[in-house]
């Protein structure tokens, strides 16, 4: 039981609360108590890739939590909430409706290192307590911006007539349209974000909106692509639960090096295998500088190890 399991969490599951189901189905399947971690916590209200480790590829989970992510994300105009989502009470409202030009030209803003402020609602900590926490007590919350990285920002077109450019709309009322060329005020949009470790998609929503003229918030969010794993991948719960009712582990399980495919491997000699294993430098190995993770002569991943001039030295052995 060293590998992923790359789940398709829906609306209302806690990141915890997925990985308390698959300890769940585990135990289910007969195989006893397993190490279960998860890389990346996807809100409750989100949905989608949510990639949870087992065994020895929980040492992956660091990585995991550092890797970029995609999102599809919906905002609704008009309307501001104290989440920045749609549970959150309203603190602000705004009769204008931007038009598609208007979202499109303030995108560019958005792309590239950015500095953002995280929502109130948020687990980061402030004195040793969660933002979230003082937020729900009603204290007034400062939160302090920090630098992310959008690397693309895109809108996304599946509602429309094939060939169309517009994104996934609704159309205003004509008083609400904005900008001296015309066109219909939105009364929300889809868009897709490619984001670093770090990035709020409901704070990006909030600013979106706001450079755009108007107020707004979250009311659909979406993680498709977590790391090296993405929702082709991914499986439902009910696939999850028919595992511990007797289903294939095949149709669930990725193998731990699934976690590594962004990484180059490296073959070792028995030799030098054994040497990592045991957590030893091991010398006189032609490759390039860097990270790689090593694999012995039956294509067993052994550790992740950096390269440097010739000298392998273990990052985090896996002890399969």
């Amino acid at each position: 039981m060293n590998g992923w399991i790359i789940l398709d969490k829906p609306v209302g599951l806690g990141s915890t609360q997925a990985v308390g189901a698959v300890k769940r189905v585990c135990r289910e399947a007969g195989l006893g108590k397993v190490k279960v971690g998860h890389g990346g916590t996807l809100d409750p209200l989100a949905s989608g890739v949510l990639p949870i480790a087992l065994g020895e590829a929980t040492k992956l989970c660091g990585r995991m939590l550092d890797a970029s992510k995609i999102y599809d994300f919906t905002v609704q105009f008009g309307t501001a909430t104290a989440g920045l989502d749609a549970e959150g009470e309203v603190v602000a409202t705004s009769d204008i409706r931007p038009t598609l030009a208007d979202v499109e030209a303030v995108l560019p803003q958005f792309t590239g290192p950015i500095e953002q402020v995280p929502p109130a609602y948020s687990a980061i900590k402030i004195d040793g307590e969660r933002a979230y926490d003082r937020a729900r007590k009603g204290e007034a919350v400062e939160m302090k911006a920090r630098g992310v990285t959008i690397h693309s920002l895109s809108i996304r077109h599946p509602g429309l007539d094939p060939g169309s450019r517009s994104a996934t709309l609704k159309s205003g009322t004509p008083d609400q349209v904005r900008g001296d060329e015309g066109g219909e005020g939105l009364n929300e949009i889809t868009l897709t974000a490619h984001v670093s470790k770090g990035t709020y998609i409901r704070s990006l929503a909030r600013d979106i909106a706001q450079a755009a003229g108007s107020v707004g918030h979250v009311t659909m969010l979406r993680r498709t692509r977590a790391g090296p794993f993405d929702l082709s991948q991914a499986i439902s719960l009910d696939k999850l639960n028919a595992f511990g009712q007797g289903a294939a582990q095949s149709e669930i399980f990725l193998p731990l090096e699934a976690g590594l495919v962004d990484i180059p491997a490296l073959n070792l000699s028995p030799e030098a295998a054994g040497a990592i294993r045991q957590g030893r430098v091991w010398t006189g190995v032609a490759t390039d500088d860097g990270l790689y993770w090593g694999r012995d002569s039956e294509m067993r991943p052994v550790a992740l190890i950096e390269a440097l001039a010739g000298t392998l030295k273990v990052v985090r052995g896996f002890n399969l």
